[in-house]
């Protein structure tokens, strides 16, 4: 069978381009979607790479192109010989290289065994690799041949028409998991105007949605970390004496070591020489204090995070409505791979009588619905304040942060956004949330709600409708 194959694409090798041509707009949308996936300057392998042309769109680092096809690889070695180019199958490729992402475009409806495919993919794995599945609905299928007919669309030999709960089933068989699912394109032929309205806006509205053509499956190989890490808990303060004792004591130890970093933000209530009055009464603690410049969490937490010498970067607010016994549980999350990016949920279990007002309850619901469809991943709480990543990734979230700018006060948003553009594992850890015993809330619920309602559309247009 793979004879047939790699011999019925050496036929069409030279046909390639000009098929690539005729559908030109089709391959433009596509490559945009992958360039949203993948940052420039990765390490990129492409199983079934062609002749080349998305991976050289992915401008990647380190750039290796596999394919059954000898005279297609031929063709694309003298198109882009800065990358390597390999003719065979996965298990005939010899390499010491780990990649950061694997790109199987269009593969798998051609494998003939899918399962031993992925396990073959494990030895080019690190554990951050991001596999790339996207393959054609099968809602498609006659269309798709009626173009082949036609000669509209190169022919391909038959096809596995597979669905997302086959691509879930395959990777959790071989030791992946899904992190995130797209579907794009609706209208894969260029008519002004029509086809602008169809792809970038009507593409993602729900039902519409599920009549795409290419569906993509963001995955990850599953790892379990065994050592040990230094943490860094950020308490983000203003106006909150009462509660900085409580912060430092209430801590558990876990990890390698814990640093405490306190950023105060102008408070009338002598916070900041309470933290002086708490680094001084408890020596053995490592205790840091900043005072802040500019306004807002999100100044803190930028602030903050900068100065973090730990290897998993955590978020307690000051005013302990999240119980700082529960950090450990953060810790133990990242730390046996459950997740790369941890966001505490309150809406799980009863909260305390008067730790959330009616209408914040309501507002936390709906941005939960509204950000779970946006983004692609599940939250049920995008406004809970303890969140949890390893230094690396944040340092990456910075690196990226052109892409969305300087637009979140919270803090919050910085980070979710950052880290489902970098396709990292959410994962969501119930809390309890406790009433506040010191003080009075510094939010403002109808100005920031309709900070947040901003927010929204800022993403939609960002990441949903990009």
């Amino acid at each position: 069978m793979l004879k047939d194959i790699s011999a019925h694409y050496d036929r069409l090798a030279s046909q390639r381009d000009s098929y690539r041509a005729k559908n030109s707009y089709y391959y433009s949308l596509l490559v945009k979607e992958y360039c949203y996936f993948v940052a420039a300057g990765k390490k990129v392998l492409e199983v079934g790479c062609s002749t080349g042309d998305l991976l050289y769109a992915l401008k990647p680092s380190v750039g290796v192109g596999i394919d059954i096809s000898p005279a297609t690889i031929k063709i694309a070695k003298d198109k882009y010989s800065q990358y390597q180019f390999v003719d065979g199958t996965i298990s005939d490729f010899k390499s010491d290289e780990k990649f950061d992402y694997i790109i199987l475009s269009g593969l798998l409806g051609e494998l003939d065994d899918i399962q031993k495919f992925f396990a073959d993919l494990q030895k080019f794995c690190h554990p951050h690799t991001r596999i790339i599945i996207e393959y054609y609905s099968y809602l498609w299928q006659y269309l798709l041949k009626f173009a082949e007919h036609t000669d509209s669309k190169m022919p391909q030999k038959n096809q596995n028409w597979i669905t997302y709960h086959d691509v879930c089933n395959f990777l959790a068989l071989t030791g992946y998991e899904p992190i995130k699912t797209e579907r794009s394109i609706l209208f894969p032929k260029k008519i002004w105007g029509l086809s602008y309205l169809l792809n970038r806006f009507v593409a993602k509205l729900p039902i519409f949605n599920a009549l795409t053509l290419n569906h993509f499956v963001i995955a990850r190989p599953i790892v379990h970390h065994e050592q040990k890490y230094d943490v860094t808990v950020l308490v983000p303060c203003r106006n909150e004496k009462g509660n900085i004792e409580q912060a430092v004591t209430r801590l558990p130890d876990f990890g390698r070591s814990v640093e405490l970093i306190f950023v105060e933000g102008g408070s009338k209530d002598g916070t900041y020489e309470e933290v002086e009055r708490i680094m001084k009464a408890y020596p053995l603690k490592d205790i840091k204090l900043f005072r802040q410049t500019g306004k807002g969490k999100g100044d803190a937490v930028r602030l903050g995070f900068s100065k973090a010498r730990g290897q998993v970067l955590m978020i307690l607010d000051a005013d302990l409505t999240v119980a700082p016994e529960d950090m450990p549980k953060f810790y133990d999350a990242i730390c046996d791979g459950r997740g790369e990016f941890i966001n505490g949920c309150r809406l799980v279990y009863p909260m305390e009588k008067e730790a959330m007002r009616f209408l914040n309850l309501l507002a936390n619901k709906f941005f939960g619905v509204f950000f779970s469809w946006l983004l692609g991943q599940r939250f049920k709480d995008t406004l809970c304040g303890t969140k949890v990543l390893f230094k690396s990734h944040y340092e990456e979230i910075v690196a990226n942060r052109s892409y969305f700018g300087e637009f979140d006060p919270f803090g919050d948003f910085d980070l979710i956004f950052g880290a489902v553009k970098l396709n990292l594992k959410v994962i969501e850890l119930p809390i309890r949330y406790k009433e506040r015993l010191y003080g009075t809330t510094n939010i403002q619920r109808f100005r920031q709600g309709f900070i947040l309602l901003q927010m929204c559309a800022f993403a939609m247009k960002k990441i949903k409708f990009r």
